[in-house]
């Protein structure tokens, strides 16, 4: 950046939009096209253009503003910044407004005299027919809203479709597939057989997330009669009840690997091994993997003894791909370096198979060299180089130990 004269001899904290965007263009594939992909890129070109717009009083429409808004979310997204949960606000307000303003048009329109159609006096209105749901029928309706959250869900926050465990299944189509997922889960945290490893691997939108929420909400201590289709899964799983179990839940997008987190009873986490320790038992559990978690080093076979001290559990791994990518070869962040996460993934699986009451999930993109032809890695999940050599390593290692799963059948498609 020696030639902007203006930032050059400045602190990069003190630096704009304009400069910061503008480096992260020219040393693209210097440096960041290991960690983000194509698709970054691309919302990179948009922000230096809306940001130019901006610099020079150009008006913005609702629509520009929105994609401006998305843009910025998806790229602190895709780096695990805490501030793309700002810009989830802004965009839902954006909205908010411009719907506001779309009903007073309406309603100025109908002001004047209305014409009545000949066939109003025999068919009924729609809304009356297909009754919609009372979110659209407020007005209060949000796309954004109905894209499943786990790690919101985990926060207690969300819409009921996704946070309330009746009501997720009551909407929710439990498919073939996604019974025996949920069946394996009880076999496996009652201790009656079942798979300790399950991977979850689709294309994107493909039901990763959702198959975990109905495993969250599954040992959410919810009696089974209230929840819609489980009594067929405790039927298949030869039992009579859900067993009580301690849910970790790690998305690795919403997990920083640079800013170690403090929690309420003051403990300081640094790395995914820490989290969960942490969720599992708090300080009393992180406490035995506290010097791992400190030093960045894998927390082997401690890893065992915390799921046969703590369990039954079940662990959730949401999004790995997106938080290792963003590790460096040297162990300069407190998360550790690349190579020490796929040394946890290893002791990660092997713990789970040796304990007597875990069950580990893992959700990972799908992978170029999937079984079907139609299965291809998808830059937005996958990132850049380093998010491809993630994906290609973590499946690897998982691999060994696992049991793949599919969301549906052919025919469930219909």
């Amino acid at each position: 950046m020696g030639e902007d004269r203006l930032n050059a001899r400045r602190p990069l904290l003190e630096w704009d939009a304009a400069p910061l965007l503008r480096l992260m263009w020219e040393a693209w594939n210097d440096v960041f096209r290991r960690t983000l992909g194509p698709a970054d890129r691309s919302l990179l070109s948009e922000l230096r253009e809306h940001r130019n717009k901006w610099a020079h009083q150009q008006a913005f429409s609702s629509d520009d503003a929105y994609r401006a808004l998305d843009s910025a979310g998806r790229l602190l997204t895709a780096v695990s910044a805490p501030q793309a949960a700002e810009i989830d606000k802004m965009k839902m307000e954006l909205l908010r407004l411009r719907f506001d303003e779309q009903v007073r048009s309406e309603q100025r329109k109908s002001s004047g005299s209305a014409v009545e159609s000949s066939a109003s006096a025999t068919l009924k209105p729609w809304r009356e027919v297909a009754t919609p749901h009372r979110d659209v029928a407020s007005g209060h309706y949000q796309q954004a809203e109905f894209a499943a959250d786990l790690w919101q869900v985990h926060l207690g926050e969300g819409t009921d479709e996704y946070r309330n465990p009746v009501e997720f299944f009551r909407r929710t189509y439990l498919t073939d597939s996604l019974r025996r997922l949920l069946a394996n889960a009880v076999q496996r945290l009652t201790g009656a057989g079942g798979d300790p490893v399950v991977q979850l691997q689709t294309n994107f939108g493909g039901g990763k997330t959702h198959a975990m929420l109905a495993l969250y909400h599954l040992f959410s201590g919810t009696r089974p009669a209230e929840l819609a289709g489980i009594d067929a899964v405790i039927k298949q799983a030869a039992t009579t009840s859900l067993p009580g179990a301690r849910r970790i839940v790690l998305v690795g997008n919403r997990i920083s690997p640079g800013n170690p987190v403090t929690k309420p009873d003051g403990t300081v986490v640094r790395t995914l091994w820490g989290e969960l320790a942490w969720q599992l038992g708090g300080a009393r559990a992180f406490a035995a993997v506290a010097a791992d978690d400190e030093k960045a080093t894998s927390p082997g076979d401690a890893l065992r003894m915390l799921f046969n001290d703590y369990g039954p559990c079940l662990v959730l791994i949401d999004e790995w791909v997106a938080y290792a990518r963003q590790l460096h070869d040297q162990s300069d962040l407190p998360a550790g370096s690349f190579e020490t996460q796929f040394t946890f993934a290893q002791a990660l699986t092997e713990s789970a198979r040796a304990a007597k009451n875990c069950l580990v999930v893992i959700s990972l993109p799908a992978s170029d060299s999937g079984s079907s032809a139609h299965t291809q890695a998808d830059d937005v999940e996958v990132g850049g180089q380093r998010g491809r050599e993630a994906l290609a390593r973590l499946a690897n290692i998982v691999g060994r130990v696992e049991t793949s799963w599919r969301p549906a059948s052919a025919e469930e498609g219909f």
